[in-house]
């Protein structure tokens, strides 16, 4: 079993697609994927999930699959105060009170800002990670050379060489970020077609591209998000039950999870998964359930 049926949903700013499974009475979850893959991270996942009696959401983020932005006029913002929002919104717009929330990477960053600042509508966390929540005053330190080195990706979208890039060779780019990003995942090469049609979302480039310029201050972020990036700046902590997941094969270079253990002061466990690459709840499915499964009532 895996997800069971589709859906939109109208927000202020999206009209978000999203699939779910098993009971609508169950606890909710909300499964929230990173750049650049989709839904289909969590297909397993949710099998998992809904047979142990939760009701799970995954939408697709702004810029992924069928996902639409409502108004033409709207800035295709990538910052990370708006994937947080995006997702405050979802739950608005089903009619959900509180969820657990779970991702990685831009969906681990909305699941971090959203336990961060609205802890009333998170009963817990998943985050894959730590602590992913961008201090973007620190964005012009440098980090070791070695993780720089992983980091090509962003330095190439800076350039209008590299929004061509992404916009001319969407599939090979994001096929070789699968393959760098989880060097030991045999799988990644054969399971990436199945997510690359969310990348054809026609404002895929344009949300990106600002993600990974905005982070670095070369983008001015939309002025309807700065109240969340203002609170943002104080690094506020996670008070949320919380599980941590270290990828321990992760081809992006960055400090452990571990080292973000001051931020959260609700109860935390962290756990190590050994030959596990970025895309964690895909190559991982039921280690990630069941951190998952911890926090079910």
């Amino acid at each position: 079993m895996s997800f069971s049926s589709t859906g939109r949903v109208a927000t202020p700013v999206l009209d978000i697609a999203y699939e779910q499974a098993g009971d609508p009475g169950g606890t909710p979850v909300v499964l929230l994927h990173g750049f650049p893959y989709d839904v289909r991270a969590y297909d397993e996942v949710a099998g998992v999930l809904a047979e142990r009696g939760a009701f799970v959401v995954a939408p697709y983020l702004r810029g992924f699959g069928g996902t639409s932005f409502r108004d033409p006029a709207t800035v295709r913002s990538g910052q990370q105060g708006a994937l947080a929002q995006d997702l405050l919104d979802l739950l608005d717009g089903l009619g959900i009170e509180k969820a657990v929330v779970a991702g990685y990477d831009w969906g681990g960053r909305a699941a971090c800002i959203a336990a961060a600042l609205w802890p009333e509508r998170v009963t817990g966390l998943v985050s894959v990670d730590g602590y992913n929540v961008q201090n973007l005053a620190y964005a012009g330190e440098p980090a070791p050379p070695e993780w720089e080195s992983t980091y090509w990706y962003q330095y190439y979208f800076h350039s209008e060489r590299g929004r061509h890039g992404l916009e001319r060779n969407r599939e090979e780019l994001c096929g070789l970020l699968w393959r760098q990003w989880s060097p030991e995942w045999t799988a990644a090469a054969e399971a990436f077609p199945a997510s690359a049609p969310s990348l054809h979302n026609p404002d895929f480039v344009d949300v990106v591209i600002h993600s990974y310029r905005h982070r670095y201050g070369l983008a001015d972020g939309d002025p309807h998000y700065q109240d969340i990036e203002d609170r943002l700046a104080a690094e506020p902590p996670i008070t949320v039950p919380t599980v941590v997941l270290e990828s321990g094969a992760d081809g992006i270079g960055g400090p452990s999870a571990a080292e973000d253990r001051e931020y959260f002061t609700g109860a935390y466990t962290h756990r190590l998964l050994p030959g596990i690459g970025h895309n964690v709840p895909q190559e991982s499915p039921h280690p990630f359930a069941d951190a998952v499964t911890t926090l079910l009532p």
